[in-house]
């Protein structure tokens, strides 16, 4: 672990007697731990982790992805016929601190095959919350106030019509009206898939 924060040091050009000065955590504890002989608490190694902008996992084990920002994947979404809105967190996904910064996001787990061959049970979409999104993109969608889907969104005068990728279902329109009144509700972008296998 020791050598993650050294190899941080060397590309961010700094000193170990730097992060102590602009961390608070002291020069013995830094010292400490490069000689083995001591692992410092869980919260100094989150201020060492927020002074160097990665995860702590990333400081702990060099193995997650950099600079990253973690949010919470809720499922199951469907893909296919609605069903219950967002759940409760079933897992994190992690997303680039840049990223991070131009909106709320979060993860839903898709269920069914309405958006196949894209988008396939299990698989996880990141979402920026958003009101409404432009003809064609896929947004998740809300009805009726506790159903959500994924759909891509086409705009009309007189409503919106949800359409499936998978020609086996069809798509379906709401008028102004039912939009209003059931509601119907864009709650964000689907703006990176995650597969999984």
């Amino acid at each position: 672990m020791y050598r993650i924060f050294e190899q941080l040091m060397r590309e961010k050009g700094v000193t170990a007697y730097r992060v102590y000065k602009e961390t608070g955590i002291s020069q013995t504890t830094l010292s400490d731990w490069k000689r083995g002989l001591y692992t410092p608490k869980q919260d100094k190694l989150q201020k060492i982790a927020d002074y160097f902008d990665v995860s702590l996992e990333y400081l702990m084990t060099g193995q997650c992805s950099r600079n990253g920002v973690k949010i919470p994947v809720y499922g199951k979404v469907a893909a296919g016929i609605p069903i219950e809105a967002i759940e409760d967190i079933i897992d994190y996904e992690e997303i680039p601190s840049d990223m991070a910064r131009t909106g709320e996001f979060l993860a839903l787990q898709i269920k069914g095959d309405s958006m196949e061959p894209k988008f396939s049970t299990g698989d996880v979409v990141i979402v920026r919350r958003q009101s409404d999104v432009e003809d064609g993109e896929i947004a998740v969608v809300m009805v009726n106030g506790e159903e959500t889907t994924v759909k891509k969104i086409k705009h009309s005068r007189e409503g919106i019509t949800i359409i499936p990728t998978n020609p086996a279902y069809e798509q379906r329109f709401f008028s102004n009206r039912e939009i209003e009144t059931l509601p119907v509700t864009i709650l964000g972008k689907v703006v990176e898939l995650r597969a999984k296998f």
